[in-house]
């Protein structure tokens, strides 16, 4: 690029129709001058050649994205992480704030994701580390597309789950039972007070757990449990496959009972759910596989709240994501960014309902809704309840009698005194 294009892919905020524009804020690591970097950045992602040879045109003011902000926030020996080949010479660590023109690609995921996480921005010279922190919309983009059916509040609503967190429940083992025994225990995790029993993420359509039969026994299950404790009860079906049997999965499941489905958003596709969006008639829920190989390394890849940001847009009323503690290897701050992503103003699109998760009980209970700071979240234990001393009906009641105590004020050990489940919880998981 010449010393005299470079200014082509630069403008100032006011400048620019803000509605026009997505916002983008990457972190880059980039060798040279960090304002050709950024430049090359820009050009890479939307016009790259902008003009033919021998004629006189520019396609930058109508096409480019252009630089906002750019700040060098260090300078290194070489880059974070060794590459090969090897980045030689001294190495600038720069944010850069792009506003990119999404006419160039218009309301379709697939065309969006190509542009701001593709070949353009991942291989753009000089920038051999790259990580796309944030994304921001203007609503005339929101307003093509339809983002969650319900929604936090639709949810409540629908479930009758008020002032408390949605308990939800991963039956376990995760891809080891026939149907039979499966149904069994959700049926007893509904019966002991838990709001949603789900298919793990690894189980969908299996020969030993065929989801035509599984679902049927969950479905009848399900309606038992509500007849005998007067809650609505959920039955959240995986339906993660191939795309085209995603829509036939969702009626299948539906008409045998299951009254939310749940789809692995990035192994299917982001654009497949927005297509399952459109003819859904029960919630849809995300899960996160995929998600950690793509943002993990803090310096390369896409933010997590990216990732739940576009989940929302699809179309997801549920996003369970890595939750708090060590065993989801994920930054407090970042699943707080997460939890913001689902609930802040977003055009349009309805808030949708975080469900940070990872090897939570009862005793971890206290721990997230004080990371959380509210009551507006999915809680998912998988072993928390289906490995109970006490079995499921205990493991769901020692969450109940754990919310108990929190929204009492009391603590888990005092009020475990005169709870038996909760007790056994503390002593098997504490």
């Amino acid at each position: 690029m010449k010393a005299a294009d470079i200014d082509g892919f630069y403008s100032d905020a006011s400048a620019l129709d803000a509605e026009a524009h997505l916002i983008l804020d990457y972190r880059i690591e980039c060798q040279g001058d960090p304002r050709v970097a950024a430049a090359h950045l820009c050009s890479e992602q939307s016009t790259a050649q902008w003009r033919r040879v021998d004629v006189d045109e520019d396609y930058r003011p109508r096409f480019a994205a252009k630089v906002l902000d750019l700040e060098v926030e260090a300078e290194q020996s070489g880059t974070s992480y060794p590459l090969l080949p090897p980045v030689e010479g001294p190495v600038s660590v720069c944010r850069v704030r792009i506003a990119h023109p999404h006419a160039n690609f218009g309301p379709r995921i697939p065309n969006l994701l190509s542009a701001i996480l593709g070949e353009g921005p991942f291989f753009a010279p000089d920038v051999p580390l790259i990580k796309l922190l944030d994304i921001q919309f203007p609503d005339v983009f929101l307003a093509a597309f339809q983002g969650p059916q319900f929604g936090l509040q639709g949810l409540r609503a629908l479930w009758r789950v008020r002032d408390r967190p949605f308990f939800f429940g991963v039956i376990k083992p995760n891809i080891g039972l026939a149907p039979e025994p499966f149904a069994e225990l959700g049926h007893q995790a509904w019966l002991g007070g838990l709001d949603i029993a789900k298919d793990d993420e690894m189980l969908a359509d299996p020969d030993w757990s065929p989801i035509a039969r599984r679902s049927a026994l969950l479905g009848a299950a399900r309606l038992e449990a509500e007849q005998a404790t007067g809650e609505p009860k959920v039955y959240l079906a995986n339906i993660t496959d191939e795309v085209d049997r995603l829509l036939p999965l969702h009626d299948l499941v539906v008409a045998n009972g299951a009254n939310a489905v749940m789809v692995n958003a990035l192994p299917t596709g982001l654009s497949a759910v927005r297509m399952l969006r459109k003819q859904a008639q029960v919630p849809l829920v995300a899960h996160f596989p995929l998600i950690a190989a793509s943002s993990r390394l803090p310096y390369f890849g896409v933010h997590t709240r990216v990732w739940t940001k576009l989940q929302r847009l699809a179309g997801f009323d549920v996003i369970i994501m890595p939750g708090f503690g060590p065993r989801m290897m994920t930054a407090e701050d970042e699943v707080l960014e997460c939890l913001a992503a689902c609930v802040e103003p977003m055009g349009p699109i309805k808030p949708c309902l975080p469900v940070p998760g990872g090897s939570d009980s009862a005793v971890t209970l206290p721990g997230v809704h004080r990371h959380v700071g509210n009551a507006d979240f999915g809680f998912v234990p998988g072993r928390g309840v289906f490995s109970h001393p006490m079995g499921p009906r205990g493991g769901a009641a020692s969450l109940r009698q754990a919310w108990d105590a929190i929204a009492a004020g009391v603590p888990l050990a005092e009020h475990a005194a005169q709870h038996p489940e909760l007790a056994a919880a503390i002593d098997a998981f504490g």
